[in-house]
């Protein structure tokens, strides 16, 4: 009896532990059905705004047109006008329209007609016809890079079928090395390469270099091999006087002279290139140091359009016709799921479409994409080779830099090893907080030895965000990254995440978008992939990665769990922006997770490195 007793009351027991289970676990899933609807109505908040936005600038293009037209026909009226003048006062001055007027007022006076007649001979200054001038401009001419340098080109045709595009926006700014200013020669692709690197003063003439470039004396002058402008005859076969009176004001003055050779036969621009003190070229038969294009960040980036890609696989030809500018090529290359590009495509052109995440080849492949992607970057960023000229010329290259301090937690001393060996993969690591046991410290000095080590042993009751906010006073980088120790971290994960900052605005950078694998049910997991290159209002928190000053602002908060939704929380309420890069490179690692399996698309059941470790 005892015995039967004992087995009821162990199953009731079970019974309310299941329960008690069930209960958390039903409030959990209530919780995340909650954050997801809340998830939800903020991205159709933001769909909605973006809608309105790109009205109303459809609308302030519509009226900016309207009112051009309407300063054009007043131009044109004043114009009119002064012609009318023109004409009344020539008729005034004119000798017949004087004689008659000396016979008209003389008639009944003989001497004051003779008087009249020999004024009337005397040749009179007719007054100068006026000239047709350009409408005023609204307002000042805004001179932050890019900002006169928009696309304009809004329509594509394939096939007889016509496209409308919203135009990708080139950003105005931010200069990587604002105490540096260039004056540059250059045609719009060059110049769409260098505007970022420095401030740069360009649209000046042979006859007008005088006046505009001592507004701001520049540090150095830059001079393309152009083929069209006012300078191109003055660089090509015999100098000109322009170019020979240009370079001896910046001689006068202490002003570097770079010549770089980009196109056509060097012969053609040897002569011109012997008058510059440093001499540079992309050409690999030619016996000058190099200067090769790179990706510019700023403009070639993976930001996507607001209107998305079109399901078509385009040749370049298709892409690419003859008649855009630079920025509406900016455009093209976001604009197809593919692009399929002929042998001899300049390697420039394909690390810029590279640049953009479009795939190159005949599928839309984005695993393909991505490393091309980074490939592309690592052949050279524009900043790093303006970095090569100005130490080459012993000009100070000193630019912000993206190194990176890492705060690794270690609550679980069974994961030291785990969470050791995912730091011990990433390049640019200049410094490691490690927070955990004791034998952590000697263990990530034996793992990291190129790394600097800050061990800190924790108090036992220490939460994880509490262990995060006494590591962020320890860190000296400029960027500060948070990694779980549970979950698994790609060998590109660290660099891939920074090359965010270089064409974003954001202070805090991580992943919305990233795959998931649960142990229980061996299912691997997609969270959000719609999320990729976005300003959203939350990241995973195993994935920060944050200017340092701003994690000092806010802080973190006394909190194992949560501690990132914290976070995210006072970012929007400090209107800190926040943006999700790629879906690559990291796999967040759980036994199970309820809340996971409710936001997430199920990729399949097996391991998930092979999806996100590329």
């Amino acid at each position: 009896m005892s015995t039967e007793l004992e087995s009821t009351r162990r199953a009731l027991r079970d019974a309310v532990a299941q329960a008690e289970r069930a209960a958390e676990l039903a409030r959990l899933l209530d919780a995340a059905e909650a954050k997801l609807a809340a998830a939800e109505q903020s991205a159709a908040e933001a769909r909605s705004l973006a809608e309105r936005l790109s009205e109303a600038e459809e609308r302030l293009e519509a009226e900016q047109a309207a009112a051009d037209k309407l300063r054009r026909e007043l131009a044109e009226q004043r114009f009119q006008a002064e012609v009318a003048n023109w004409k009344l006062s020539s008729i005034k001055v004119a000798r017949w329209n004087r004689l008659g007027d000396a016979i008209k007022s003389g008639k009944s006076n003989p001497v004051r007609l003779a008087k009249g007649l020999r004024g009337a001979a005397k040749p009179v200054k007719r007054p100068v016809a006026p000239k047709r001038k350009p409408p005023t401009a609204a307002k000042a001419k805004d001179e932050r890079p890019g900002a006169a340098f928009q696309a304009t080109s809004t329509t594509r045709t394939l096939g007889g079928a016509s496209f409308k595009l919203k135009p990708f926006r080139v950003p105005t700014g931010p200069n990587t090395r604002p105490h540096l200013t260039a004056a540059v020669i250059a045609d719009p692709h060059a110049e769409a390469l260098l505007r970022y690197e420095w401030r740069q003063t360009t649209g000046f003439t042979p006859r007008d270099f005088a006046r505009v470039l001592p507004l701001e004396v520049p540090h150095l002058l830059v001079v393309e091999s152009v083929e069209h402008g006012p300078w191109a005859e003055e660089i090509t076969g015999e100098p000109g006087e322009g170019l020979k009176a240009l370079l001896a004001w910046c001689a006068e003055r202490g002003i570097r002279t770079v010549f770089w050779h980009t196109r056509g036969d060097v012969a053609a621009y040897a002569a011109a290139a012997e008058l510059f003190e440093h001499r540079f070229t992309t050409d690999l038969t030619v016996a000058w140091p190099r200067l090769q294009f790179g990706v510019q960040p700023r403009v070639h980036n993976p930001l996507p359009l607001s209107g998305g890609r079109i399901d078509r696989v385009l040749t370049l030809d298709q892409l690419l016709p003859g008649h855009l500018t630079y920025p509406d090529v900016l455009t093209s290359y976001r604009w197809p799921a593919a692009v399929d590009c002929p042998p001899g495509t300049p390697q420039w052109r394909l690390a810029e479409l590279a640049a953009c995440g479009t795939p190159i080849g005949t599928e839309a492949d984005t695993r393909r994409a991505h490393v091309a992607l980074r490939r592309a970057y690592q052949m050279g960023t524009m900043t790093e080779r303006i970095d090569e000229l100005l130490d080459a010329i012993g000009l100070p290259s000193a630019r912000a830099t993206l190194n990176t301090s890492v705060l690794l937690p270690i609550m679980d001393p069974y994961l030291m090893e785990h969470a050791l060996a995912q730091v011990a993969k990433q390049s640019g690591v200049d410094q490691l907080i490690v927070i955990g046991p004791p034998e952590s410290e000697l263990r990530a000095r034996d793992v990291l030895p190129d790394v600097e080590i800050v061990y800190r042993r924790p108090h036992p009751a220490m939460t994880e965000g509490a262990m995060l906010d006494a590591g962020i006073d320890l860190c000296e980088a400029d960027l500060v990254a948070v990694m779980d120790p549970r979950d698994v971290y790609g060998p590109h994960y660290l660099s891939d995440l920074r090359r965010a900052f270089l064409f974003s605005t954001a202070d805090i950078v991580g992943k919305a978008a990233f795959y998931a694998h649960l142990r229980k049910p061996q299912a691997t997991l997609l969270k959000q992939p719609e999320a990729e290159y976005t300003y959203l209002p939350e990241i995973a928190g195993a994935t920060l990665l944050a200017r340092r000053n701003t994690l000092r602002e806010i802080g973190f908060a006394d909190l194992t769990d949560g501690w990132d939704e914290v976070l995210m929380r006072q970012c929007r309420t400090d209107g800190i922006k926040v943006f999700s890069a790629d879906r690559f490179g990291y796999v967040r690692v759980r036994d199970e997770d309820r809340w996971l399996l409710g936001a997430a698309h199920l990729v399949e059941y097996g391991s998930a490195e092979p999806h996100a470790l590329i």
